[in-house]
């Protein structure tokens, strides 16, 4: 199939464990997306871009091929791949948090095993076959490495030595009575595009601005916007307690000798600041969610 032309955007979504997170970061983003039950080609209210679901393992595969314009995957799938691909953009979100993953060497609690080179003649089970045998290479180490189809952790007690397993916070593998030995590499969804859409003018830019939305939606998920008046007097205090992106918008009241303060912040802050603010003498505080914040 030869790379697209024309304006539009051919692009994979990933389905799975991370499809979830990225049609919520789409809507937040503007762009909502709508899937048929065992379809596996959402529609999307954008008509210059045209959307498929695909296994996150595979679609660097495709991009780098030109069969799609762009796609949404894992930093672990593309080195796993060794895909020539553009990186459009970072984008630290995952199945359940705002951070990055890990890819880990571990082995059971009980195990021998200290460093990477105790697995000499072992084997290990992993889904990240090439980048494992890889890491192994560069540590001068032989050992075997096994596809796994999914319940990693298991394998550890039953059936390998070791395995490497993708985690964020590592609960799972402390219920499976297993111990991290190495992180072999971290990772982020990124959006990728093939060498060709990156060198057109009108798709580069559909994607740089696809990438500029995703990222505001990324950065106001876990940030509030609060509005309050206050007495001008109290003006310095209350700056001054506030941790802003930049200096707060205040506005003058008709009330003479009252302003009123717009400001953003992280939400964990919210609940310890919403009460100190009041105390120095904020009236009408409201708390407000954002759908994107624009850096």
């Amino acid at each position: 199939m030869s790379e697209n032309s024309g304006n539009v955007i051919r692009l994979g979504l990933p389905v799975g464990s991370l499809e979830k997170s990225t049609m919520d970061l789409l809507e937040r983003a503007g762009w909502l997306v709508s899937r048929r039950e065992r379809s596996y080609y959402p529609s999307i209210n954008d008509p210059e871009v045209s959307t498929i679901l695909l296994r996150p393992q595979e679609m660097s595969r495709y991009v780098e091929a030109g069969v799609l314009d762009a796609g949404l995957t894992g930093k672990d799938w593309i080195a796993e791949n060794q895909s020539d691909v553009e990186v459009i953009a970072d984008l630290v979100y995952s199945k359940q948090l705002l951070t990055p993953v890990r890819w880990v060497l571990a082995v059971p609690e009980d195990s021998p095993v200290q460093t990477v080179k105790d697995l000499s003649g072992k084997r290990i089970a992993t889904e990240l076959v090439g980048v494992v045998t890889r890491y192994l290479e560069e540590h001068g180490v032989e050992a075997k490495v096994e596809f796994s189809w999914g319940a990693t952790e298991v394998k550890a007690n039953e059936f390998t030595d070791a395995i490497v397993d993708v985690t964020e916070t590592g609960s799972s593998l402390k219920a499976n009575k297993l111990r991290i030995v190495d992180t072999i590499m971290t990772s982020n969804t990124q959006l990728i595009a093939s060498k060709a859409a990156s060198g057109n003018p009108w798709k580069r830019n559909k994607l740089e601005t696809l990438a500029l939305m995703l990222k505001g939606a990324i950065l106001a998920r876990e940030k509030v916007g609060l509005k309050m008046n206050l007495p001008e007097l109290k003006l310095d205090d209350i700056v001054t307690r506030l941790p802003a992106l930049r200096r707060p918008t205040i506005s003058h009241l008709a009330e003479p000798g009252w302003v009123a303060i717009e400001v953003i912040i992280d939400e964990s802050e919210a609940r310890n600041i919403i009460p100190e603010l009041k105390r120095l003498g904020a009236e009408g505080i409201i708390e407000y969610p954002l759908n994107k914040v624009i850096m």
